[in-house]
């Protein structure tokens, strides 16, 4: 029984890798600090992997332990972010491409944690209904914080 909830979360981890670490990306500002987070996700999914009841379906559930265990770390450490300076190997910053995702991370990066989280989601073109059972507040709510949101990055 225990190797076969080792292999099958394995399974998740490979399949949800992107997720979890587009997530954990969102709130850090380097990359040490998103791949120490990735790990304090992965003992968050670990811990709760065998209790999962499937009432969601596993992607939302991956996604509402991944913010919920990032919330928590920018709660804890409480220091004012710095936009993050992208290496080469994330994205080439000499591309217009590389620019403006560079610009559009220091922007979201001064958004609160949840907003932060809430304009992940929408950027991973997840239906707001989805959006809405990731962070628990409803549908038409993750309509008008997206509007207060873009405001927000607009006045940035």
């Amino acid at each position: 029984m225990e190797n076969n909830l080792t292999s099958d979360f394995e399974r998740l981890v490979m399949e949800q890798k992107s997720t979890i670490y587009s997530v954990c990306y969102m709130f850090t500002d380097t990359r040490t600090d998103a791949d120490d987070l990735f790990q304090e996700v992965l003992i968050c999914l670990w811990k709760g992997f065998d209790s999962f009841r499937g009432d969601s379906n596993i992607r939302s559930w991956v996604y509402r332990v991944s913010m919920n265990t990032c919330i928590s770390y920018k709660r804890k450490k409480r220091v004012k972010t710095v936009p993050l300076d992208l290496s080469p190997d994330v994205l080439d910053n000499n591309s217009p491409q590389g620019k403006q995702a560079s610009m559009l991370h220091a922007r979201i990066s001064r958004l609160e944690p949840f907003d932060r989280a809430i304009v992940l989601l929408w950027l991973e073109n997840l239906p707001y209904d989805e959006i809405a059972a990731i962070t628990g507040i409803s549908a038409k709510n993750v309509g008008v914080r997206l509007l207060r949101i873009k405001e927000k990055l607009k006045s940035l």
